[in-house]
């Protein structure tokens, strides 16, 4: 017969039918009850086993991670706690774990215990959670901007083409690096290359998204990005998923409400989809934080956080305005700040950004209209601003622990004004012609913006290390599994 999944045996209906579940033994107790699970819900279904009728053999193969298959009677539950269990008739070793051996046992296992098994880890209660969860917002993603009539693009994995100017990229070659051809100067030769240029892992599918947004009018990339950025830290990772919609026609206040907008359905969706597992979360971080000092813990549950996002209007502020409430803080005067903030131009640090959302405005904030030497070529500037203190039309969106989840902008649409920023930044012309031909055959005013998936699941789910909600962390010194 078919099997079921502990899912839909839980959400049920009707009783005193045969049923079939296949999943992970999580418990075995007593020589008769098997608390099964297998991935579709955080919740075990309760299987009863006949021990007097089971041979000895099998119950000592009924252990912590074996596989299993049982079909039974589904009947309302005795115990407290559970709706229904199976009353198990016939029950099959599907495969075997070792007791000894198999890692993930019930107890509490330290997150850093975890990333090191990172392939049997999603077992545990957490992190099926936190994949289940990743999964429903990565649908929420694309189903928010497939119901506005966005067309979902995929830019390109290898490029040529450095969208933040950053350098800090990973290179793409086929050459033999025991033996790397030179050319006449004595540099390496890339023309002699698998793709006759120097190429990398991107960073960004913003530049080619653009030009798709220049005739499609309003699209999204959704995809892996890549950064060589050797930060060890529980916010960084090397590889990472962006979603960059991009839109025509789209100025700077626009682009902020699109982005409010987004991050508010994408949010409400996982909180109508995933109860159970925000549920479990929200225990989990409470439990975490009794360990934290009073003035370290969360002044909100993880379902509040989440709901404070949906019912507050998100702040907007100027960088100006943040600058000088900045500088007048408490922490700032009695030099509480790692990095105090004494002029405008200074570029803000997670600190900041965490002051201004959790302390000051106590909401999201949206900080624009930043200093232009701060930020990306691509970035307008602002007409009218004095010498010495240009700013450009840049947004970042800032959350309560996360600092900041998305920067955006409107772009620099004048052909002119961007030629003569590339330049003043030694940014090759030629390189990035096709950049620039979307500022010659039909320019318009456009925006877009980029959030960063995993900093999303990491708000979402109350995580602390942006390395716990992807599958396989890829970080300085460590591309296990």
């Amino acid at each position: 017969m078919r099997h079921t999944k502990v899912k839909d045996l839980l959400n049920s209906t009707t009783t005193l039918q045969e049923v079939n579940a296949k999943g992970w033994v999580r418990t075995f107790r007593n020589n008769q009850f098997i608390a099964l699970n297998d991935g579709s819900t955080i919740n075990n279904i309760q299987c009863v086993v006949d021990f007097e009728n089971t041979p000895e053999e099998t119950l000592k193969r009924i252990t912590t991670g074996a596989a299993v298959s049982v079909i039974g009677t589904l009947v309302e539950s005795k115990g407290a706690g559970q709706k229904y269990e199976i009353q198990v008739t016939k029950l099959e070793i599907l495969g075997d774990s070792d007791a000894e051996k198999f890692p993930m046992q019930p107890k509490k296992h330290s997150l850093e215990f975890l990333r090191e098994n990172a392939h049997l880890r999603v077992r545990t209660n957490a992190f099926g959670a936190i994949m289940r969860v990743r999964s429903v917002l990565s649908f929420a993603v694309h189903n928010y901007f497939q119901q506005k009539g966005f067309v979902y693009v995929n830019t390109p994995i290898i490029t040529g083409a450095d969208a933040e100017g950053a350098g800090e990229m990973f290179q793409v070659t086929s050459l033999p690096l025991d033996n790397l051809p030179k050319n006449e100067e004595g540099n390496i030769d890339f023309k002699k290359d698998f793709f006759g240029k120097h190429t990398n892992l991107t960073v960004s599918g913003q530049l080619e998204g653009e030009t798709f947004a220049m005739a499609l009018g309003q699209i999204y990339t959704f995809g892996p990005t890549f950064r060589a950025e050797n930060s060890n830290t529980s916010r960084h990772l090397a590889e990472f998923w962006m979603i960059e919609p991009e839109v025509a026609f789209n100025d700077l206040d626009d682009n902020m409400d699109l982005a409010e907008d987004f991050i508010q359905y994408v949010i409400k969706y996982a909180l109508d989809n995933c109860q159970d597992d925000l549920k479990f979360l929200e225990g989990r971080l409470l439990e975490e934080e009794k360990s934290k000092p009073q003035a370290e813990r969360s002044e909100m549950s993880l379902l509040e956080k989440l709901n404070f996002v949906l019912e507050n209007n998100f702040k907007r502020v100027s960088y100006t305005e943040a600058i000088d409430i900045l500088r007048d803080s408490t922490p700032n005067k009695k030099k509480k700040f790692s990095y105090i903030i004494e002029e405008w131009g200074a570029d803000l640090q997670s600190e900041h950004e965490r002051y201004l959302v959790e302390k000051h405005f106590k909401c999201p904030v949206i900080l624009y209209d930043y200093p232009a030497n701060i930020k990306a070529f691509y970035m307008r500037l602002n007409d009218n601003t004095e010498p010495g203190r240009e700013t450009v039309r840049a947004m970042d969106i800032l959350f309560p622990g996360i600092g900041e989840i998305v920067g955006g902008s409107e772009r620099e649409e004048r052909y002119d004004v961007l030629v003569e920023k590339m330049k003043a930044l030694n940014i090759d012309e030629e390189e990035l012609y096709w950049y620039l031909d979307t500022r010659r055959f039909g320019s318009a005013t456009h925006a877009g913006f980029g959030l960063g998936f995993e900093r999303l699941v990491l708000f979402v789910t109350g995580m602390t290390n942006i390395r716990d909600v992807i599958p396989f962390p890829r970080t300085p010194g460590s591309a296990e599994f």
